[in-house]
C-alpha cells in the first residue's frame, strides 16, 4: 500500500478541495499519512495570493522532496497555474496539476508511476532513451526529468469540476465550495488569473453534498467559493429552479452583472430545507449584493447565522478607485446599514489592505475614520503585496515596508479593539452555541464552540457536548477571543 502524504496552504476552497482530494485517495486504497512523515507521494496544494504565499508553496515543494528524495512531489493549484515556468523547472516537484484538473489527480499521479515503472524495467542507457523520446512527443516524463505540468484549460470556457465531500474534516462544519473563478480583476490581485473565470455549481449538487455531511455528523456548513456573490451569473433562473442541466450561457456575463445574484439567496432558502442542519454561513459577500430585498430573505431563515464578512479592502473612495473596487464608501455603509436594519446586531467582519500603491496618509487616515465608523466585529488586515502581472504592480508610488508595517499595526489595534467592544455586549446574556471540540486551557479541560454570530466560547468540558447546541449564559473573558459561560 503507497503512503501518501498533504499539505494545504490558502483559502478555504483550497481546504474543501484537498478534504475531497484526501477523501479520493482513501477510498483507492492509499495510506494517509501525516506531511512530517515519510511518505511515497507528497502532494501540496498550493496558493499565491500574495508573494509571501508563493515561497511557502515553494518551500512546502522543497521539503517534501528533502524528506524523501525518492518521492513523488505534487505541485497543484493556484501557484501552479501562475508560474507555470518557475514550477517546472523547480527540481523538487515530479507533477504539476493546474486548479481544474484537482479531481483528477490520482490518475495523473498513477500514470506517472506507471511511466516510472516502465523506464526502471530496462536498463538505463534504454530508460535514457524512452525518456527522451517520451519528452519529445510530449509524454509524462520520469521523476528526475523537470516537472509535467497539467494546465488548466483556460477558466472562461472550462465547466465547474465536480468534486463532492462526504466527510468534512471538521466533525461539526463542513466548508462547501458552491463556485470557483472571479470575473472581477482588482488591478491588486492574480486569483482570476489562478482560478479563472466564474463557473457555478448546480443546485442539485451542492444540495446532495450538504445532505451527505450532514449524515456523518455534520450540524454547519459555510458555502465558500473564489466570489460567491457571483454564484449563478452564468446560469439561466427558470432553468436552475428547475434542475435542468446548467449552465446555458456560453461566457461569464460580467464583473457587474448580478442579474443572476438573487440564485444565491434562491440557493441558501433550498439549504435551509435540508433536515438536520443546524446553521448556514457564508464565507464572504459582495457588498452590491446586499439589498433591502436580499436582506429580508436571508433575515427569514432561521438557519442562517447573522455574520457576514464584506470584503472592503479600503475606506477611501480614491484608493478603491485605484484598486478596481466596483463600490464606494458611501455603497458598503449602506449594505451594513441594511444588514443591520434586517438583523439583530449582526456581526460585520472584513478584510482591509493597508499600502497600496498611491496610498497617502490622508488617504489612511480616511480608511481609519471609515473604520471606526462602521465598528466592525473582526478586521482581517492584509500588506499590499506586488504580484507580477498584475496592473498595481506597475501603479506608481508604491509604498515601503516600513509604512505597511507602521499601518497594519494601527488597524490590528483597531480591530483588538472593537472586537472587544463586540464581545462585551455578551456578557450577562444567554446565547445558543454548537459545541466543536474540547481543548485544555489554562490546566483545566473546557468544551469551546462558537454562537451564530461567531463568537467563541468556552464551558467546562462534558462528554457528549460536541456535536450539540445549548443555551449558555455568558460569564466573561477566558482569552481575549474566548468567553466563558455556564451550561443552562
Amino acid at each position: 500500500m503507497k503512503t501518501i502524504a498533504f499539505h494545504n496552504l490558502g483559502c478555504k476552497v483550497n481546504s474543501y478541495e484537498l478534504d475531497c482530494m484526501i477523501q479520493s485517495a482513501q477510498s483507492r486504497g492509499y495510506s494517509v499519512v501525516d506531511f512530517t512523515q515519510i511518505a511515497d507521494i507528497y502532494v501540496i496544494n498550493t496558493c499565491t495570493v500574495t508573494n509571501i504565499a508563493d515561497r511557502k508553496s515553494r518551500q512546502m515543494l522543497h521539503r517534501a522532496k528533502q524528506k524523501n528524495p525518492e518521492a513523488l512531489v505534487v505541485a497543484v493549484g493556484c501557484y501552479v497555474q501562475t508560474d507555470p515556468a518557475g514550477v517546472q523547472a523547480d527540481p523538487s516537484v515530479d507533477l504539476a496539476i493546474g486548479n481544474n484538473h484537482k479531481g483528477e489527480y490520482l490518475d495523473l499521479i498513477e500514470e506517472m508511476l506507471r511511466d516510472k515503472r516502465d523506464l526502471t524495467a530496462g536498463d538505463a542507457a534504454c530508460a535514457a532513451t524512452a525518456q527522451e523520446g517520451a519528452q519529445a512527443e510530449g509524454a509524462a516524463p520520469g521523476l528526475n526529468a523537470p516537472a509535467r505540468m497539467v494546465r488548466q484549460d483556460g477558466g472562461e470556457l472550462c465547466s465547474y469540476e465536480e468534486m463532492h465531500l462526504q466527510r468534512p474534516s471538521e466533525h461539526t462544519r463542513a466548508y462547501i465550495k458552491i463556485q470557483d473563478g472571479c470575473n472581477q480583476f482588482c488591478t491588486y490581485c492574480a486569483i482570476p488569473y489562478a482560478r479563472g473565470r466564474v463557473r457555478s455549481r448546480g443546485r442539485d449538487d451542492i444540495l446532495s453534498e450538504i445532505r451527505d455531511v450532514v449524515k456523518s455528523g455534520c450540524r454547519e456548513i459555510v458555502l465558500t467559493g473564489i466570489h460567491i456573490s457571483s454564484y449563478g451569473i452564468d446560469f439561466d433562473r427558470d432553468a436552475w429552479l428547475s434542475g435542468e442541466p446548467v449552465p446555458t450561457r456560453k461566457g461569464p456575463s460580467g464583473a457587474g452583472d448580478y442579474g443572476g445574484s438573487s440564485l444565491l439567496t434562491d440557493l441558501l432558502e433550498c439549504i435551509s430545507e435540508v433536515e438536520g442542519l443546524e446553521r448556514i454561513r457564508i464565507s464572504s459577500l459582495e457588498p452590491r449584493l446586499i439589498t433591502e430585498e436580499t436582506a429580508r430573505r436571508m433575515a427569514a431563515l432561521p438557519k442562517l447565522c447573522p455574520h457576514f464578512h464584506l470584503s472592503l479592502q479600503s475606506g477611501c473612495d480614491d484608493t478603491l478607485y485605484r484598486m478596481n473596487r466596483k463600490y464606494t464608501t458611501a455603497d458598503f455603509a449602506r449594505s451594513v446599514e441594511i444588514l443591520r436594519a434586517a438583523f439583530d446586531r449582526p456581526a460585520i467582519t472584513t478584510d482591509v489592505i493597508v499600502g497600496f500603491p498611491g496610498e497617502t496618509p490622508e488617504e489612511f487616515a480616511r480608511t481609519l475614520d471609515f473604520l471606526r465608523q462602521i465598528a466592525f466585529y473582526e478586521i482581517h488586515v492584509f500588506k499590499y503585496s506586488r504580484r507580477k502581472g498584475t496592473v498595481a504592480d506597475r501603479l506608481p508610488n508604491q509604498c515601503t515596508s516600513e509604512v505597511k508595517n507602521q499601518r497594519s499595526d494601527i488597524l490590528l489595534q483597531l480591530t483588538e479593539d472593537q472586537s472587544k467592544a463586540f464581545r462585551e455586549k455578551y456578557v450577562g446574556q444567554v446565547a445558543d452555541v454548537l459545541w466543536e471540540e474540547e481543548v485544555n486551557i489554562g490546566g483545566k479541560p473546557m468544551t469551546v464552540g462558537h454562537t451564530p454570530d461567531y463568537v467563541r466560547i468556552a464551558v467546562p468540558a462534558e462528554e457528549g457536548l460536541a456535536g450539540t447546541v445549548s443555551r449558555v449564559a455568558v460569564t466573561g473573558f477566558l482569552e481575549s477571543d474566548l468567553m466563558a459561560g455556564t451550561l443552562e
